[in-house]
């Protein structure tokens, strides 16, 4: 098992390398935010599979989502859990999709998508080039849904 020498499993810290993820977090990368919290952020997939997929990640570069401690990984479920419903209701769908497999980063991330048939789970499928004003439609219409009133 090889580990992205910018990790440190044992101590959930970066090396000298952040995750792109991470660079997202401190604003070094541009995103379409929808949530930030003390403990996780949530942003729209650059590709997603369907408009509105969100990606919810630790603030701390953690690989593994076994690895998590169980307070962030209840928090970061109860969220992908809250985008999910808002995803139903904002966008129709009959389903929010949910995976996690943490292949092309190496920093936890919950994918939270709308979907309406099996077929919008298949990464081949992913929108190569994303309309941006529909993507900031989607991210503006999630950012006013999980605002607490």
């Amino acid at each position: 098992m090889t580990q992205d020498p910018a990790y440190d499993a044992t101590s959930g810290r970066e090396g000298p390398e952040p995750t792109l993820f991470t660079r997202i977090i401190r604003g070094d990368l541009p995103s379409r935010m929808v949530w930030e919290d003390a403990l996780a952020v949530a942003f729209l997939d650059a590709f997603p599979q369907t408009y509105g997929h969100t990606l919810v990640v630790p603030r701390d570069p953690i690989d593994r989502w076994t690895d998590l401690p169980p307070d962030v990984s209840a928090h970061l479920f109860d969220l992908a859990r809250r985008i999910g419903a808002a995803q139903r209701d904002l966008f129709g769908c009959e389903r929010a999709g949910l995976v996690v497999q943490g292949y092309s980063v190496p920093h936890c991330h919950i994918h939270v998508f709308p979907t309406w048939s099996p077929d919008d789970f298949d990464p081949a499928k992913a929108i190569a080039a994303p309309d941006p004003s529909r993507m900031d439609a989607a991210a503006t219409a999630l950012r006013d849904a999980l605002r607490i009133p």
